[in-house]
Order: structure tokens, then C-alpha cells, then sequence
């Protein structure tokens, strides 16, 4: 049997009751480690608590060489860990996949995730529209198609929830192309950098899908002791200090719930100018007033 197992955000013992039990019994227990990180909790932690060997799978081993995690799993129980929920991620679905289509057995057990841990900051989950992925920019690729998604949000009055990007364990360009095996330090997207690229974008479009002026929250470390939100605008926000990760950000759509504003008060520094913003922002996609059609329009 293949078991994906949930760990949730933060502590060793986030993983459910039934989760452990499955983990102790594993011949082979795999935890993915580069989608996100369990902030709390190393790996010899994780393996103490279990009391289990843990093998860390990147990227490269998920995407490229899941023959090896799914080896004998027709006969042995072998465990993937994912942290949040096994299937907070694209890659956890096609493993899944792979494992049906070589009929072997999958179980899945769910966890909590920042999908719905979102909550916490104070806004309604079912008022919230697509996720997108906020990527690191480089000098040469500064990949925008998460723009229409907001605007689709922001158009139908939804929030967007934007997921901050981690690099673990990833290569250099000149390394990679050497085929040297020389991986850079960890990286993880502060909400600073977030906001600039989103100002960066917004400026080389040009449609308003947002402004610097939109209302956002900033989520750091959901889910751990050191949770915190931070409410105000793009502009303000590109220049806060979260510390440290992980990230995630939540950009207001048009409609904000009078709940979910005296909510988010509580994290802005200026509760007089944020419910401004609020009101402003309002006004961007607002449906035109209905007008009653003539005698002309219902003949026709």
C-alpha cells in the first residue's frame, strides 16, 4: 500500500493519530521536502518522533524518479509526507496516478493546510476565488499568467490567495548546465519581495487588476507559536518586515464582509485609513446600477 499522509503546518506532532500509527509500520517512510517545510520540526526530530527512518525526497525524485518510491508498494506499506495536505500540490496527484496505474494500492490521510488554515487571518473561506503561486523573479524570467487569475477574483468580488515560493535544494544555472552537483542555500519569498513583483507586474500591464492602494494580509508562520497577520495595502506591504517563513499572502477582493473587516483592523497600524482603503477598493469592478429597460428593449 502507498500512504500520502498529511502532516500539517508546523510541529512534529500536527500528524493525526491514524498517520502515526501508519508511519511506524512503514518498511519505507518518505517526506517531501521541497513544495514546503514543517517549520517546528528537523528530520531527526521527525524520525525520533516516529520511530522511523525518514528519506528526504526533493524535487527531482517526486517528479523524475517516483519508480523508486513506489518499488514494492504492491507488497510493502510505504509512506509519502507531505506537509500540509497530500494534496495541496499538483506533483502529490500525479504520483498518486502513476501508483493506480501499476494497480498499486493508495490511501490517503488528510491534515490541515494553509487552503483552510487561511482562515485564521480572519476572512471567510468560502469567500475566496483561485490560488495562485507567487514565483522568485529572475533577470530574465519574470513570469506574469497568475495576472488574469486576479482579476478574475477581483472581478467577481473573491480574494486570492497567493502561496510565496521555496527553493530547496535547487542548482544554480551554471551548475546545472557543468552538471555539478553543488545545490544553493535555501530560499524562501518574504512578503516584501511578494508585493514588489506584484507593483512590478501591475505597472507593466497596466489594467488595474489591483492597485498599490488594494487592501492585503500578510500570513507569516501560520499555523506555529510565531503566527502572525499583517493588514494594509500592496504599496505598505512591499516594505514590512514579516521575519521569519514561512509566507503566504491574501490579496482583498472587491467585497469585504463587515466580519471580515473588523477582523483584519486588528492588524493594520492605522484602523481609520485601512477601512478607507477597504471602501475605496470597493469601487474597482463595481457592477454598473441597474437600470429598468425601456419599452423599446422589451419588445424586443
Amino acid at each position: 500500500m502507498l500512504y500520502l499522509i498529511g502532516l500539517g503546518l508546523s510541529y512534529k506532532s500536527d500528524i493525526t493519530v491514524r498517520g502515526l500509527e501508519i508511519v511506524k509500520k512503514c518498511s519505507r517512510v518518505y517526506l517531501e521536502h521541497y513544495t514546503s517545510i514543517l517549520m517546528a520540526a528537523s528530520k531527526e526530530e521527525l524520525e525520533e518522533f516516529y520511530g522511523n527512518k525518514v528519506i528526504l525526497a526533493d524535487r527531482e525524485l517526486v517528479e523524475s524518479g517516483a519508480e523508486e518510491i513506489l518499488k514494492n508498494s504492491e507488497t510493502e506499506d510505504v509512506a509519502f509526507l507531505v506537509v500540509g495536505d497530500p494534496f495541496g500540490a499538483t506533483t502529490h496527484t500525479d504520483l498518486v496516478l502513476r501508483a493506480k496505474q501499476s494497480n498499486i494500492p493508495v490511501e490517503i490521510v488528510h491534515n490541515a493546510s494553509v487552503m483552510n488554515a487561511v482562515g485564521a487571518c480572519g476572512l471567510q473561506l468560502y469567500n475566496f476565488g483561485q490560488t495562485i503561486s507567487m514565483v522568485f523573479f529572475t533577470d530574465n524570467w519574470r513570469p506574469d499568467s497568475w495576472y488574469g487569475k486576479i482579476m478574475e477574483n477581483r472581478r467577481i468580488g473573491l480574494h486570492t490567495l497567493v502561496l510565496l515560493d521555496i527553493k530547496v535544494k535547487e542548482q544554480s544555472i551554471e551548475n546545472m548546465a557543468r552538471g555539478r552537483l553543488i545545490y544553493e542555500p535555501p530560499r524562501y519569498m518574504s512578503i516584501s519581495q511578494c508585493c514588489e513583483q506584484l507593483l512590478e507586474i501591475e505597472e507593466s500591464r497596466g489594467t488595474k487588476a489591483y492597485t498599490p492602494d488594494t487592501p492585503v494580509v500578510a500570513i507569516s508562520r501560520l499555523g506555529s507559536a510565531g503566527q502572525s497577520f499583517k493588514s494594509g495595502t500592496i504599496q505598505e506591504l512591499s516594505e514590512y518586515d514579516a521575519g521569519e517563513p514561512l509566507h503566504s499572502l491574501v490579496i482583498l477582493g472587491r467585497q469585504c464582509h463587515e466580519l471580515e473587516l473588523e477582523y483584519l483592523l486588528e492588524f493594520c497600524d492605522n484602523k481609520e485609513k485601512f477601512r478607507n482603503d477597504i471602501l475605496q477598493d470597493q469601487e474597482y469592478f463595481k457592477p454598473a446600477p441597474w437600470v429598468p429597460p425601456t419599452e423599446e428593449e422589451d419588445e424586443d
